[in-house]
């Protein structure tokens, strides 16, 4: 099976160097049907795993730490980061989770440092012909539910027409960088047909000599689904995406301040888009026209979108503990509690993650968590037995969420009624939500019913809305009634002789 690297160089020879087929046979040294395979591959989503992948206990920390490197470079020497306390510095950001040896931290030290190579030449001009992109995060803080984070979001420029296009997320990993590049390109109906990046460390797992660079699977994947070239500059070049650059700033500045808040980032993200439209009716900064007229010229270059959608995730394997819960990222997420001690999966996107069961079944659904986030639960999955175990309800963290109204119902309940509206708060949730269940108790305690039969009539009403009017047609044979007016006056009059008899 050829690698991601050999397809891609297949692709290429192909699509931008236009050799045949049987020349690109030649090149390579594969088969002429093998060559032709993959010249026709358009599909290149990745297939449902049937083993557990298995990362380096360091390369959750390896974004952090190539920061830290990164930033030495504007230290005096003698206050630059040494293994040792990188080691101790991990120790001190994530005491429940780092446990590597100070050996193995010297080993992945020296590792990134040798990726971080040093250019000093001068800058060059570069030239941006239409249909070319640049793409790189900033850092942004926003508000989503009410809780505070301190995220990035995703920049795309063209610097032919000066048009950009901006996604907010709650990290820069793999997950966020191709999610937001799937949003602005379906969003835009073309993809560039070549992107320069920075070297992150979700496209480029290695810088080597001359300017190559071992990329990362999930990148390859997505760039040939696409089917765009991608560059990247030399380390410490930011002048070679000068024009993403400036758009970073451009888009904090009139974007993101003040400090957005919202209930949804996924909502926030659509609203984006249709503002960083809005954005291009506008001059170009050298006076070349509006930028959305020069985008136009930027967009007759674009490839076409491929007919599959890509689907952005990672998959990992993880084993439940005795309470149906898992571990990613250092974080819990519950599952169900029939998964208790079994291997379940993890499908993550930027900002969701699916728990999947041994036959890819899906179990819940979660919110990604980030951020000083550590637990996910989702109580929906446990409530049926929790309807079989009604007097262990006032120990889960269930109960603690319940309004005061419901806990106090609860507590007044005996055994077989908890059991009874446990089982009816089951049914409601499957049927809706957890939060329309709630509604019901408590729309229905309010008014002071609160037998099983009465609590399903309120979730019925409150779910379903008020019933229609109906217009009642009536036979001829039925006679019409004159409308008839009381006259009331004739009480007043009673009313004032009995006040003058007094």
């Amino acid at each position: 099976m050829l690698t991601m690297e050999h397809i891609y160089r297949i692709r290429h020879l192909r699509k931008f160097e236009g050799k045949s087929l049987r020349k690109i046979a030649e090149i390579t040294g594969h088969d002429f049907s093998t060559v032709k395979r993959y010249v026709d591959k358009e599909d290149f989503n990745l297939p449902m795993p049937i083993k557990q992948k298995r990362e380096g206990k360091l390369s959750p920390y390896r974004d952090i730490v190539l920061k830290w490197l990164t930033d030495d470079k504007n230290a005096p020497h003698k206050q630059q980061h040494t293994a040792k306390r990188i080691h101790d510095r991990l120790e001190e950001l994530y005491p429940n989770e780092f446990d590597a040896h100070e050996r193995s931290v010297r080993k992945f030290v020296a590792k990134l440092r040798k990726e971080l190579v040093m250019v000093t030449d001068g800058f060059l001009p570069l030239e941006h012909p239409p249909g070319e992109a640049q793409v790189d995060f900033g850092e942004a803080r926003f508000i989503e539910n009410g809780i505070t984070y301190d995220g990035n979001y995703l920049n795309i420029s063209y610097p032919h027409s000066n048009g950009g296009y901006m996604q907010l997320f709650k990290s820069q990993n793999q997950e966020c960088l191709l999610e937001g590049m799937k949003a602005i390109f379906e969003h835009v109906g073309g993809v560039p047909i070549a992107i320069w990046f920075d070297n992150m460390s979700t496209a480029v797992k290695k810088v080597k000599e001359y300017g190559k660079r071992d990329l990362t699977n999930g990148f390859i994947r997505f760039m040939m689904h696409y089917g765009f070239q991608s560059n990247f500059c030399n380390p410490n070049s930011g002048n070679e995406k000068g024009s993403v650059e400036a758009k970073v700033g451009y888009h904090r500045r009139n974007l993101l301040v003040p400090v957005p808040e919202f209930k949804s980032l996924k909502e926030f993200n659509k609203e984006l888009l249709e503002k960083c439209d809005k954005d291009m009716n506008r001059m170009h900064y050298k006076g070349h026209g509006l930028i959305k007229d020069l985008f136009e010229e930027d967009i007759i270059e674009f490839f076409k979108l491929p007919d599959a959608p890509f689907e952005v995730y990672l998959h990992q394997f993880a084993k439940a503990d005795n309470y149906g819960k898992a571990k990613f990222d250092g974080r819990l997420y519950s599952t169900s509690p029939n998964m208790a001690g079994q291997q379940v999966m993890f499908k993550v996107g930027a900002y969701d993650i699916d728990v999947l069961d041994y036959n890819s079944k899906l179990i819940v659904t979660h919110s990604r968590l980030y951020g000083e986030e550590k637990e996910s639960m989702i109580w929906v999955p446990y409530l049926e037995l929790m309807s079989k175990r009604p007097t262990a309800l006032k120990y889960t963290g269930l109960f603690n969420q319940l309004p005061t109204t419901i806990k106090e119902y609860m507590n007044q309940c005996n055994y077989v009624s908890k059991k009874q509206a446990l089982k009816l708060f089951t049914k409601m949730t499957a049927n809706t939500n957890i939060d329309s269940a709630i509604a019901a108790f408590e729309e229905s305690i309010k008014c002071g019913t609160s037998d099983v039969d009465s609590i399903w009539a309120t979730y019925c009403r409150l779910t379903t809305g008020p019933l229609p009017e109906l217009e009642i047609c009536l036979s001829e044979t039925v006679p019409k009634l004159e409308k008839y007016t009381p006259d009331i006056t004739v009480y007043d009059k009673l009313m004032v002789a009995g006040g003058l008899n007094q």
